[in-house]
């Protein structure tokens, strides 16, 4: 229950921001709880196993205060982007320490043994005598060390990253090119007689030569939207994966009432929709897009060229897709960029589930300790992807 000065605190916060709705907000789910981000903070809610909602929140520099070139249309995309990942990083850790916190407490209570029936003293058999309930403590595990969190958090992303080229770039360049070839649409390499079949696959999958760019760089495109497609659908299967997606949807609800103007309530938060088009969702579906056409330009014979020049390409299209989803968010946008978030939009039928009243709570929690930390007066145009 919150006293009587949070509520006139939260009240006056939403006095200040009513006026001032172009200040948007974003957000993930993570494990049990949802991060949500505001302009200058960001702030993590979690539900615990005893049912109480744990929170962290903290301010956040704004990189285009001090670099202005960041807020540069394109390239304020990918600043976003990286601060977003270390900022979902963050969440996940947090996420994860509250829910292992958790099964220790679980655990900590298996380990409580207290005699169920009265022993005696040693030496009598009057049972007038008897030993004090015995309660065994098992020791605590020993709390990890923080040290080496922003190296852990740098390696993740790092990993993140390689593995998406792998997923998304490479694996489907080689898939296409392998099937142009097989389908007789691109000219085959030559093999030498009595090669193995390791330098048979290398001949295939080196060479990058189609009748036709166009076509190839459309098949790439959609092998690498299906293996995206592909990836979602079957995570969804997971219980736990599942369970995220039911915070997300609380996340996206959350965001629509604050959007909205209303009073961040679980009862006006369950009448809001659960697609948004500043999802994560909806911002890959739009670099597969936007990939389609920047890469029609790459007309390179040799595959690790190609490879090459795609992944250095990939900072432009996120911050191309970030402007998209960025304006098509907006009231006034034309149906052009509608349409362009439409794939992302059908994509969270699956990535959000309709969320309970308690992750409704959880999400609403996030918020409101954000808000907290927002300054009275914030300029307006920052903002982060609601994933």
């Amino acid at each position: 229950m919150r006293t009587k000065n949070q509520v006139r605190k939260l009240k006056f916060l939403h006095t200040i921001f009513a006026v001032e709705r172009d200040l948007i907000v974003g957000g993930q789910a993570v494990m049990e709880g949802v991060m949500m981000r505001t302009p200058s903070a960001y702030a993590i809610a979690c539900r615990k196993a005893d049912g109480t909602i744990v929170h962290t929140a903290e301010a956040v520099p704004r990189w285009s205060d001090k670099y202005k070139w960041l807020s540069w249309p394109v390239l304020r995309g990918g600043a976003t982007l990286i601060q977003s990942m270390a900022l979902g990083i963050k969440a996940l850790n947090f996420s994860a320490k509250v829910y292992e916190e958790g099964l220790e407490e679980k655990d900590l209570a298996k380990s409580t043994v207290t005699a169920s029936e009265p022993v005696l003293v040693e030496g009598t058999t009057d049972e007038s005598f008897t030993k004090a309930p015995v309660k065994v403590l098992m020791p605590e595990k020993a709390k990890t060390a923080n040290a080496g969190q922003s190296a852990t958090a740098v390696g993740s992303i790092i990993v993140a990253l390689l593995f998406n080229i792998v997923l998304f770039v490479v694996a489907p360049l080689l898939v296409t090119n392998y099937g142009f070839m097989l389908a007789g649409w691109a000219d085959a390499p030559v093999v030498q007689e009595g090669a193995g079949w390791l330098q048979t696959i290398k001949a295939f999958l080196w060479e990058v030569k189609p009748h036709s760019w166009i076509a190839f760089n459309l098949v790439d495109g959609l092998v690498r939207t299906g293996f995206f497609v592909f990836m979602i659908f079957t995570m969804s299967y997971v219980k736990d994966i599942r369970r995220v997606f039911e915070y997300h949807g609380a996340e996206h609800k959350t965001v629509f009432t604050w959007e909205k103007a209303l009073d961040l309530t679980v009862g006006n938060a369950h009448q809001q929709r659960r697609q948004h088009p500043r999802c994560g969702t909806s911002f890959l579906m739009v670099v597969m897009i936007v990939a389609i056409v920047l890469f029609s330009v790459i007309k390179f014979d040799t595959l690790w060229i190609n490879l090459a020049v795609r992944i250095a390409l990939m900072p432009l299209v996120a911050g191309l897709s970030y402007e998209v989803i960025r304006y098509a968010a907006k009231k006034e946008s034309g149906s052009f960029f509608k349409i362009m978030t439409l794939p992302g939009l059908w994509l969270q039928n699956i990535t959000t589930q309709e969320p309970d009243d308690s992750q409704l709570e959880v999400a609403i929690e996030a918020l409101n300790e954000s808000l907290k930390l927002e300054p009275a007066t914030v300029s307006s145009g920052q903002w982060s992807v609601a994933s």
